[in-house]
């Protein structure tokens, strides 16, 4: 059956090496990145919308045309006037990479500042995506007005994912990020959190305690995605493994996470099994990272 997706975030203005000193622009964001793989990996009937604000400026219309031609919906984008879009810069070592941000002005930041226009985009959606990098950048009431709307959604029955994301310099403190971080998973049906990251910032010694810890939040499925090591899910009172596909060559690990994220999704939301879900976000992820940049194109996917 057709449905609608809306990923909920920010969308930047990316720069990228293009080898020989020089850059290449782009779009991207996590967030945007799982809505870009989500809309690849779907079939047409499905909807992909992406929930925002931009600005009124050049490049926030060409960002919307990029997005358009994508097959994202931009209707759900709030223009704010005399605003920008954020930026950030990738640079890269051996694979890895590291981010120089610019988005303390983006006009992303008041992407929840319209409570009704957030409940009419959520009521319509069958499928809702956050991540906690959307609530780093909120101001808290903002952040409660978010949450008031997906706590709605999911008492009304709706599925909710949610990707950690952990970003520690989005944050005024630590014990400020833990608690939003959980109250986001409260408010989910559904966790995607990276165990890295839950290790650094919660503590957590084993993927077991990661898992235990997001279901006593009230989570009902929780995907733990572990690089290299594969991904262990707990759906139903059920704990199974899948491992990661290796990619042929490694060359960017920028949106590893979230193109599997948006794999996993596009077929969860068919009536895929998790496992099985996860075995195509597994592989999404891996052809991914042997591009340069967040995106790369949807014909270079598995099928």
């Amino acid at each position: 059956m057709p449905g609608r997706l809306l990923s909920i975030g920010e969308c930047m203005v990316e720069l990228s090496q293009a080898g020989e000193g020089l850059l290449r622009k782009g779009f991207a964001g996590d967030t945007f990145n799982t809505a870009w793989y989500a809309r690849a990996c779907l079939p047409a009937e499905w909807n992909v919308d992406y929930l925002t604000a931009v600005g009124d400026d050049p490049m926030s219309s060409e960002m919307l045309t990029f997005m358009k031609a994508a097959g994202i919906g931009t209707d759900a984008i709030r223009r704010i006037e005399g605003k920008t879009p954020g930026l950030y810069l990738i640079t890269l070592k051996n694979g890895e990479r590291t981010f120089s941000y610019w988005r303390d002005t983006a006009a992303a930041r008041k992407l929840a500042d319209d409570g009704d226009h957030l409940r009419r985009w959520i009521e319509m959606s069958d499928v809702i995506y956050f991540s906690g990098i959307t609530l780093g950048i909120l101001a808290p009431e903002a952040i409660d007005t978010l949450f008031a709307e997906l706590r709605r959604a999911k008492a009304a029955g709706k599925r909710i994912a949610f990707d950690p994301n952990i970003r520690p310099r989005l944050w005024a403190g630590k014990d400020v990020m833990l608690k939003t971080i959980e109250d986001g998973a409260r408010a989910a049906t559904m966790v995607l959190p990276s165990f890295d990251d839950e290790a650094t910032h919660f503590g957590d010694t084993s993927i077991e305690a990661t898992i235990a810890r997001y279901h006593a939040l009230g989570v009902e499925g929780v995907v733990v995605k572990n690089g290299e090591h594969g991904v262990t899910l707990s759906f139903g009172g059920t704990t199974s493994f899948v491992p990661a596909v290796k990619a042929h060559q490694l060359v960017d690990t920028t949106s590893a996470g979230d193109s599997f994220n948006g794999g996993f999704l596009s077929r969860l939301v068919r009536g895929a099994s998790p496992q099985d879900a996860a075995a195509y976000g597994a592989a999404v992820a891996s052809v991914v990272v042997g591009h340069h940049g967040a995106l790369i194109s949807p014909a270079l996917l598995p099928g």
